[in-house]
């Protein structure tokens, strides 16, 4: 059975987040999230959505047993880091680009 709060803190850690970013990136307030480790509390369902929202993955990405997260070059990091500063309409212009030169 995986830990979500150990979960939540190595996914935070990964993308090199405070707490804080954390708060502001899923919409919860860090008073929350601070309780959930010094109480030992879960978060709710809708929280721990809000939380995979943040972190771009599904909760069934987030609760998979296997415990190791998927490896990435740095190059894919860094094509990951670009993308988290584009806008929706930018975005959009990149997969209609990538689109038109893998078909």
């Amino acid at each position: 059975m995986i830990d979500i709060l150990d979960r939540i803190v190595k996914q935070r850690k990964y993308r090199n987040w405070t707490e804080y970013q954390l708060a502001q990136k899923s919409g919860l307030p860090q008073s929350t999230i601070s309780s959930w480790y010094n109480k030992k509390m879960l978060p709710s369902l809708q929280s721990l959505e809000k939380i995979c929202n943040a972190f771009d993955m599904t909760m069934a990405q987030f609760l998979a047993e296997d415990d190791k997260l998927a490896e990435i070059t740095p190059d894919q990091k860094k094509l990951l880091d670009k993308w988290e500063k584009l806008s929706p309409r930018q975005k959009q212009a990149f997969l209609e680009l990538m689109d038109s030169v893998t078909d």
